[in-house]
């Protein structure tokens, strides 16, 4: 039995040896796993973290954007627009139910016609027949009617600052309106045309193109809204409550034009249109003795139609003019079948035109003259040629244009308004309305290079010409455009010591200058004019021609365009064969 317990006691280095490979073993696999286990653990959070950061990064936000910051309002009782296609930075704000607007965001995005006169507090605006005064505070205004009252006031003004009902605007303007809440706003529509499209599928409208931008408004399917225009995926469009923002491109239909439909009717600007072609002379007469030389100025013209007479001034901010105009010279100008359109500027140096164009007394007192001395003799039409009007005094001009059209029309008179080539720096002048408003527009085609131009060069080469005419065709019906050209041109002096310099001179002295120096003359393809150049008394001579042929080129410019006629500066300064050139384009 000891023998037994003894052996049992003996150790088995072999069943040692298997008991520790297999627990080994065991230990390897439960690290094994253990590695496998935490490697897909820690995979997983690298997954879901990649899922996340790429969530954030380009899966769409549901942050909803700030309104009021997005409308711009700032203040309590204020109002937003959303003005066609755009939300402008202007002031409204909405008493009642009443929304108001700034006149100033009236005049610049809604109807530009409405006038606000800070000086005596009055809203005016200008009908073909009638100028309507609305005092501050009113409720009431005229119409041809008879008074017609409102259920508010017409204009508000506080702190300097006027604010016009949008109820009010709309009576006068081709316009669509709907007032939204939270917050409050107005969205106004003038366009006549836009494009639509349906929506194909509830979808979120974002500030700007991209999943991340805020979200403005939720369409629904079948909500029609307008496109503006494609970015990409995305495309800007417009809600019918006034939110403009992007949606993709895909949860819309196919676009579709539609004109907005209207039961607004559009005042008519009656207008005097001659059924020929115009060719107006203008004289400049400095005095009352001047008068008595029209029919010398006029004796070698041929087809002249019109003549007019530089007869009225502007002498002080009341509005006071001065009058050169004459009986006998109308009277003259009837028996030779002439019209004549009596001249007023603004020339004078001592008058703030601003002043005066800006004093609604003083625009109506210049007016009031000018009725007067057509009465007195009998003038057919009144010519307007106001120069240097700034951009400050661009609303006031226009203004003036407007009263002394409703004047014209009640008396038959003629009103035509001279204009510079078209630039962008003279956009004020506003030609547009200046084609509703006047019967004719007259481009000043010429003053290309001019007294004071630092370098040399034509007064009026074709391609001037020829812009002139297109851009103011942009604006103005062909048959309310004349063309002035010059019967004068510019001799022009350089030296180091003087520098630039010139002398306008008519046709006549023109040809003796170049003869006198016994220069040669060419032709110039670029200009389509006579050129010469030469060298005297240290001094270096340049001229552009005004003369038959020169003026020929510019005539056929407007024969194409199929222009209302010619205006020329000024009569005196011409040669006698270019009366039978004008007539061959006029007559």
């Amino acid at each position: 039995m000891d023998e037994r317990r003894d052996r049992r006691r003996r150790p088995n280095p072999e069943g040692r040896r298997t008991d520790r490979a297999r627990r080994r073993k065991l230990q390897r696999q439960r690290k094994r796993r253990r590695r496998i286990f935490i490697s897909i653990v820690v995979l997983l959070i690298a997954v879901i973290a990649a899922a996340i950061v790429i969530w954030k990064k380009y899966g769409p936000s549901h942050a909803d954007a700030d309104l009021n910051n997005y409308f711009g309002i700032k203040e309590k009782n204020q109002a937003a627009l959303t003005i066609n296609n755009e939300i402008p930075d202007v002031q409204a704000k909405k008493e009642g139910s009443q929304i108001y607007v700034e006149y100033t965001a009236v005049r610049d995005y809604i109807n530009s016609r409405f006038y606000w006169d800070s000086n005596e507090n009055k809203l005016l605006y200008t009908l073909p027949d009638r100028t309507l005064s609305i005092s501050a505070g009113a409720t009431e205004y005229d119409t041809a009617d008879g008074t017609q009252t409102t259920d508010y006031e017409i204009v508000k003004s506080e702190g300097g600052i006027a604010y016009i009902a949008l109820d009010f605007v709309k009576e006068f303007t081709d316009m669509e309106v709907s007032v939204q809440e939270n917050p409050d706003r107005a969205v106004i529509v003038t366009n006549k045309k836009e494009n639509h499209a349906s929506v194909q599928k509830d979808t979120e409208v974002r500030v700007l193109g991209g999943v991340k931008s805020p979200v403005l408004t939720k369409v629904s399917k079948s909500d029609e809204v307008v496109v503006i225009e494609e970015a990409g995926d995305w495309k800007k469009i417009r809600t019918k409550d006034g939110f403009i923002g992007y949606v993709k491109a895909g949860s819309l239909g196919k676009e579709e034009e539609k004109t907005r439909e209207s039961t607004y009717q559009e005042p008519e600007y009656t207008n005097i249109q001659k059924d020929y072609k115009i060719n107006i002379g203008w004289h400049q007469v400095t005095s009352q003795a001047a008068n008595d030389n029209v029919s010398s100025v006029v004796a070698n013209t041929k087809g002249l139609t019109t003549l007019s007479p530089t007869w009225f001034s502007i002498a002080d901010t009341n509005g006071t003019i001065t009058s050169l105009a004459s009986k006998s010279y109308v009277d003259y100008a009837h028996q030779q079948g002439m019209e004549v359109w009596g001249l007023i500027d603004n020339f004078s140096n001592q008058v703030d035109t601003l002043a005066v164009l800006s004093n609604t007394q003083s625009r109506a007192n210049i007016i009031s003259q000018l009725i007067a001395e057509t009465d007195s003799v009998g003038m057919d039409g009144i010519n307007v040629d106001f120069e240097q009007i700034t951009t400050e005094m661009g609303e006031h001009y226009i203004q003036f244009i407007r009263e002394l059209s409703v004047a014209c029309r009640a008396k038959g008179l003629v009103l035509s308004v001279d204009n510079y080539v078209p630039k962008g720096y003279t956009s004020h002048y506003n030609r547009k309305e200046q084609g509703i408003v006047a019967d004719y527009v007259i481009i000043m085609g010429y003053d290309e290079h001019y007294s004071g131009s630092e370098e040399a060069g034509s007064v009026a080469s074709i391609g001037f010409v020829q812009e002139g005419i297109e851009e103011t065709l942009k604006e103005v019906p062909k048959e309310k455009v004349i063309n002035g050209i010059p019967f004068f041109t510019r001799l022009w002096s350089e030296s180091e010591a003087d520098g630039v310099q010139s002398t306008a001179m008519g046709m006549e002295e023109a040809a003796k200058a170049v003869a006198d120096a016994g220069a040669s003359v060419s032709w110039d393809a670029e200009t389509e004019q006579n050129y010469a150049k030469w060298t005297a008394d240290g001094k270096t001579y340049q001229i552009w021609f005004e003369d038959g042929k020169s003026i020929e080129s510019k005539l056929k410019v407007m024969k194409e365009y199929d222009l209302a006629g010619a205006a020329a500066w000024k009569l005196g300064f011409e040669t006698s064969d270019i009366w039978d050139i004008m007539a061959q384009y006029l007559n």
